[in-house]
């Protein structure tokens, strides 16, 4: 059997949108190990990310309207969760599109090949697939990295295998709630799990080793965020996991803090302090691929790394671990092997994320401690929720947007939102400093429509104190 081929795709998440029909006289092959302990195709993302959480995440903003509701008058109440149902709804809809996926490129093209199975490079676009029915080495004039990444868990005596934890890999597939539930973290992961789970009922302690929660959002954000989060949960900051055991059903997990040592027990630990390019695994240096410190393939502006023929995109080699990244990163990368002659490179000046717990969080550009670490002049100003007549609606007394900008040209320069909405209502931010819409055109040179959510955004820009 030839197993040469024009390309090879490692990765089946934003990778796998890369071929379309445009390359059916190329021979290609995809090969893909899965994520998680379901080994399933289709990337980070649909299996284990994005997607799973966000649904997770709609089911507890529900449960939360009875919560919400006393303050405007209305008596509901939650009669109870049903776990199972819950679980199965969002994985009776994203499993079938998983195997769907993989029947796809398995059989839907007799130019495409597909290996289940690691792949290590051996050597510049040499690579050897570790298979079910054993190891098989394929070459490529073109390789395309897009292996993903994966949880990244902290060298702490007792946290092995053994112990019984677990990631954001797994624990959305629990067999049953627990009562109380320790989460180690305070990033994005660990604050919307603890959002959804504590929704369901679950007693959530949060373990931080900071004294912020969510410490690279605006400062302002982040201890917004901290405030509501000690109102909700147990949140423990400046804590340092020293060891992890279990007895019996429970774990026994040993703090140090600023007050000593302390002793906590819980029946769950989720892990989730960040994550890891899975360069590793496929053993890019191997390959003559260069690596960042923290294990990132070094890629150029078009996404090609030193190596000829040879590209990266998405969690593997970017900094923003996000799933519009990765898709924007695999365009790029489709338009470069179809049009070599004339070359594209990935736009990643401004990038938004969002966090998706409760309440939300959205940014975009530089937060204003930023700001002032690299000397640049700029102007802030915020408007609260509680100031636009929507914000009445809702009886909302702890929400905000901020906005920056250059206080000679009005350009934006970065826009911070916490509450509901706030991924939705960042968006026409993203679109002004992506098209060059200064701060005051913006605000002026368009309508807003009275009373709505968006009226806040207006504001903001309105307050900003510009010549």
């Amino acid at each position: 059997m030839d197993n040469h081929f024009d390309l090879v795709v490692i990765g089946s998440g934003s990778g796998n949108s890369i071929v379309d029909e445009r390359f059916g006289a190329w021979k290609v092959a995809f090969v893909e190990k899965g994520v998680g302990p379901l080994d399933s195709y289709g990337g980070t993302c649909l299996n284990v990310g994005c997607i799973p959480t966000k649904m997770f995440v709609h089911t507890a903003d529900t449960a939360l309207a009875p919560e919400h509701g006393a303050a405007l008058g209305v008596d509901m109440t939650l009669r109870g969760i049903d776990w199972p149902a819950v679980r199965d709804r969002v994985f009776g809809r994203i499993d079938p599109l998983a195997s769907g996926g993989e029947r796809y490129r398995a059989t839907g093209h007799a130019n495409v090949t597909l290996y289940r199975g690691t792949a290590r490079f051996t050597g510049e676009r040499r690579l050897t697939v570790a298979t079910a029915d054993g190891p098989v080495t394929i070459t490529a004039d073109r390789i395309v990295v897009a292996a993903g990444s994966r949880p990244d868990i902290p060298e702490v005596p007792g946290l092995d295998d053994t112990l019984g934890y677990h990631t954001s890999d797994t624990v959305m597939r629990m067999e049953r709630l627990p009562r109380r539930m320790t989460i180690l973290g305070s990033g994005f992961v660990a604050t919307e799990l603890a959002h959804v789970f504590s929704a369901l009922g679950v007693e959530i302690t949060l373990i931080a080793r900071g004294e912020i929660l969510l410490r690279h959002e605006d400062t302002d954000v982040a201890r917004r965020f901290t405030e509501l989060a000690q109102d909700r949960w147990d949140v423990r900051l400046n804590r340092k996991l020293l060891r992890a055991t279990r007895e019996g059903g429970s774990l026994l997990l040993d703090l140090e803090g600023p007050e000593g040592a302390e002793r906590l027990e819980t029946d769950e630990l989720l892990v989730a302090t960040g994550r890891r390019p899975n360069s590793d695994l496929v053993d890019a240096a191997a390959g003559g691929l260069a690596l960042h410190p923290d294990g990132r393939i070094v890629v150029d502006a078009q996404q090609a790394t030193p190596v000829p023929g040879v590209w990266a995109l998405g969690d593997i080699s970017s900094p923003w671990q996000l799933k519009h990244v990765a898709n924007h990163e695999a365009r790029t990368v489709q338009h470069n092997l179809l049009h070599p002659d004339a070359p594209r490179t990935s736009d990643h000046r401004h990038v938004p994320h969002a966090v998706f717990s409760s309440p939300r969080i959205a940014s975009v550009g530089i937060t204003e401690q930023e700001a002032q670490a690299s000397g640049c002049a700029y102007v802030t100003a915020t408007r609260e929720y509680s100031g636009i007549a929507y914000g009445w609606a809702m009886e909302d007394t702890t929400s905000f947007a901020k906005v920056l900008a250059d206080p000679a040209t009005g350009e934006l320069l970065g826009a911070h939102i916490i509450g509901p909405e706030a991924p939705t209502l960042i968006q026409p931010l993203v679109q002004a400093m992506s098209f060059g819409l200064d701060a005051r055109s913006m605000a002026e040179g368009q309508y807003w429509i009275h009373p709505a959510m968006p009226e806040v955004i207006e504001n903001a820009l309105l307050e900003l104190p510009l010549g």
